[in-house]
């Protein structure tokens, strides 16, 4: 069968991804943007990524397929390696020189204002993807020191920038259905709910390493080992987790361990934990995804104490690779979720989410994990994830040039 015209068009667009969201050790938004990579190396033969992101030192690498442009930029955060992209006729000169048929824009600030003004000076489409909803922290930090105005206030600013800046893309990707009715309540048009993606082909369940994974990471094999991976943030509530861990520690000590994968300012959190019970590990980051497919087979239980996840890729990850995750219902991920979550924890409290951990070890998690897996691997492989993204760039770029 021939292919259609849509189909010769995906083969053949350039895309760009501009975003200042991106660091060495930087989780979610730089895997879905290294995953669209492969995805156009390996799937579009006649398709180019060209990556714009800070970095220490202004610089180009890649090929005729790929390349990544970085952009000297202070840091923001010596734990994270987040910068501010502040040089903006930087972005311009490099879509002057590379005219992508469309740019996608990652990040809700000086960038993404960037991103909407260089593509209507150039003539090209421009999209935003909405990857978290960042008014939630304002407003939790109003709420914590100021009373109902200044929230409504701060409610009502945050409404009207975010309708003001993502009314000017040609649509905005979310990675929630009911954060895309959240955006649209507030005015936001032309909403595309996505999902982000799993490699299915290295998160996979079944291969015998648990073992010597947990003896390189000098984990006793009969410890109910809990993981969790991500930023060590305050908008990560990893507060909960270490909290909801010592209560565990005190009720049955040695009888779990904790394995943090990551870095951020909760960091002495989780190496006072480690010294106050002794059944602690922390690794700063893991940037080799098999490597952190292994982590995910070595754990009996990923934990994820998150609240305001728009997606969660991590919880993701894990069930694809066979291990099952609990967390606090209620959040936007609950959806990507394929084990039942009546034993989850009904309210954000250490108490109520160390009993959610403790309950679930009353399940054949093995058998819960396979199920996990075959759904998560079977309906989020980024390749499918991709296709219909592509799809929707597709339909853009012929609407635009219309």
């Amino acid at each position: 069968m021939p292919p259609t015209d849509s189909h010769r068009s995906r083969r053949g667009l350039k895309i760009c991804d501009l975003t200042q969201f991106y660091s060495p050790v930087s989780g979610g938004v730089r895997r879905y943007i290294e995953q669209k990579s492969a995805y156009v190396r390996n799937v579009l033969p006649r398709g180019e990524h060209v990556i714009i992101v800070p970095g220490e030192a202004t610089a180009c690498s890649g090929d005729d397929k790929v390349r990544i442009y970085t952009i000297a930029s202070p840091l923001i955060s010596r734990t994270s390696r987040y910068r501010a992209l502040t040089k903006l006729h930087l972005i311009e000169e490099i879509l002057e020189r590379e005219r992508p048929d469309l740019i996608e824009s990652g990040d809700p600030y000086q960038v993404a204002w960037k991103a909407v003004a260089s593509g209507r000076g150039l003539d090209i489409p421009a999209v935003g993807f909405y990857h978290s909803h960042f008014p939630e922290a304002y407003i939790r930090t109003v709420a914590k020191f100021f009373g109902r105005v200044a929230i409504s206030i701060t409610d009502d600013i945050c409404r009207k920038y975010i309708q003001a800046l993502y009314n000017r893309f040609e649509c905005t990707f979310v990675p929630s259905p009911v954060l895309a009715r959240l955006l649209e309540d507030w005015g936001v048009e032309r909403v595309h709910t996505v999902d982000l993606g799993v490699d299915a082909g290295v998160f996979v369940p079944g291969i015998p390493d648990r073992a010597a994974t947990r003896a390189r990471l000098e984990i006793s094999e009969g410890a109910r080992l809990l993981l969790y991976v991500g930023r060590l943030a305050q908008e990560k509530n990893v507060k909960t987790l270490f909290q909801a861990f010592a209560l565990l520690h005190a009720r049955t000590p040695g009888k779990y361990h904790l394995l943090c994968v990551g870095d951020g300012t909760q960091r002495p959190s989780v190496l006072h934990l480690r010294e106050k019970t002794g059944s602690v590990h922390w690794m700063p980051y893991c940037s080799d995804p098999r490597e952190l497919a292994a982590i995910y087979r070595a754990a009996d239980l990923f934990v994820h104490p998150g609240v305001q996840e728009t997606f969660g890729l991590v919880t993701l990850e894990s069930q694809a690779s066979g291990t099952c995750v609990v967390g606090i219902r209620g959040s936007y991920m609950d959806r990507i979720i394929f084990s039942d979550q009546q034993l989850w924890a009904a309210e954000n409290s250490p108490g109520a989410l160390a009993d959610a951990i403790d309950s679930k070890f009353t399940l054949d998690l093995h058998q819960a994990g396979l199920k996990a897996s075959s759904e998560a691997r079977g309906r989020y492989s980024w390749t499918t994830v991709f296709g219909r993204i592509f799809d929707i760039y597709d339909r853009v770029v012929d609407g635009y040039s219309r």
